[in-house]
């Protein structure tokens, strides 16, 4: 048996946001936010992933949303590049989420709580080493828990997940060595089969279950992430202004791959700016809908 890593936004999708794969996604939620145990009894996938192919490779902002049964909506997220202010986004994202909950003249008290649940395939906390983090706001000082939490996040670094197929315990930890080796695995190990959704979402994953469009689709997508994992090393690499020049180019492209052709003098403004309004423009493109938006951004960020 050969598998799919499920690190590409096409994979992860694929895995875990199909109409099919409401226990897989159950069994995920439940092993990474609540520990293991059994909180979740029911959710739906918002936008379910179907058999759709790219006409163009861009960056994907979000990849599943579900909203569990009690309300709560859950927002997952598997990165694999480190893209400048990600940090940033991953809150945006969060605070977006929540706040559209509402429809105009609808009251605070239908608010639900929102989990960002996100899988990085890099480094973001150098204070621990902990793979598994969890954020919530607490007052500083007596470390107390804000009434009526409903912001939230929690974080998978995998880079930092050193456990061996034999070391593996709890329902967490095979979920992560699902997310991490599956590509390495020669068959379905008894110790992830334990877990019949990690023996499900292995099937799923699984080349020889899957058609050869699809397996053409995951070759473009995984030479596209490589190829931008180049870019962003090489910006890190040059300096600040060479690599403020790269990151130019990098977000110009993010933009005609999410908006089309962007008019000459929009481009001359791009260019004009600094590395830190081009990382606040890689946040704030994630809600654009058309160039107006980012001509009104540029008007305002000048």
């Amino acid at each position: 048996m050969r598998f799919i890593s499920p690190k590409t936004d096409f994979a992860f999708k694929k895995i875990f946001g199909s109409s099919e794969s409401k226990e897989v996604l159950i069994s995920f939620l439940d092993a990474l936010i609540y520990q293991g145990k059994s909180r979740i009894n029911n959710l739906e996938i918002i936008d379910p992933y179907n058999a759709g192919y790219t006409t163009e490779l861009k960056d994907t902002y979000l990849d599943v949303k579900a909203i569990l049964n009690d309300g709560s909506t859950v927002i997952i997220e598997m990165q694999v590049l480190n893209v400048p202010a990600f940090d940033k986004r991953v809150i945006y994202n969060l605070a977006k989420t929540y706040s559209n909950q509402l429809k105009y003249g609808e009251g605070y008290s239908k608010l639900k709580p929102v989990i960002a649940l996100t899988i990085t395939d890099f480094t973001m906390f150098e204070e621990t080493d902990r793979y598994l983090t969890r954020f919530v706001f607490q007052e500083e000082q007596d470390n107390f828990i804000y009434r009526n939490q409903h912001l939230s996040m929690v974080f998978v670094e995998l880079p930092k997940f050193s456990r061996g197929l034999e070391d593996l315990e709890t329902a967490s930890e095979k979920w992560i060595y699902f997310m991490k080796e599956a590509p390495n695995l020669e068959a379905i190990p008894d110790t992830l089969s334990e877990i019949p959704e990690i023996a499900q979402a292995l099937t799923i994953a699984n080349q020889a279950n899957m058609s050869r469009k699809d397996l053409e689709e995951l070759h473009k997508r995984e030479v596209f992430m490589e190829d931008r994992k180049g870019e962003i090393r090489q910006a890190r690499e040059e300096g600040r202004e060479e690599g403020r020049l790269l990151m130019q180019g990098l977000i110009s492209r993010q933009l005609e791959g999410k908006l089309g052709a962007i008019p000459s003098e929009i481009i001359e403004e791009i260019q004009q700016l600094s590395l830190e309004q081009l990382e606040g423009l890689g946040v704030a493109m994630a809600d654009f809908t058309s160039s107006v938006d980012l001509s009104n951004w540029l008007r305002d960020n000048q």
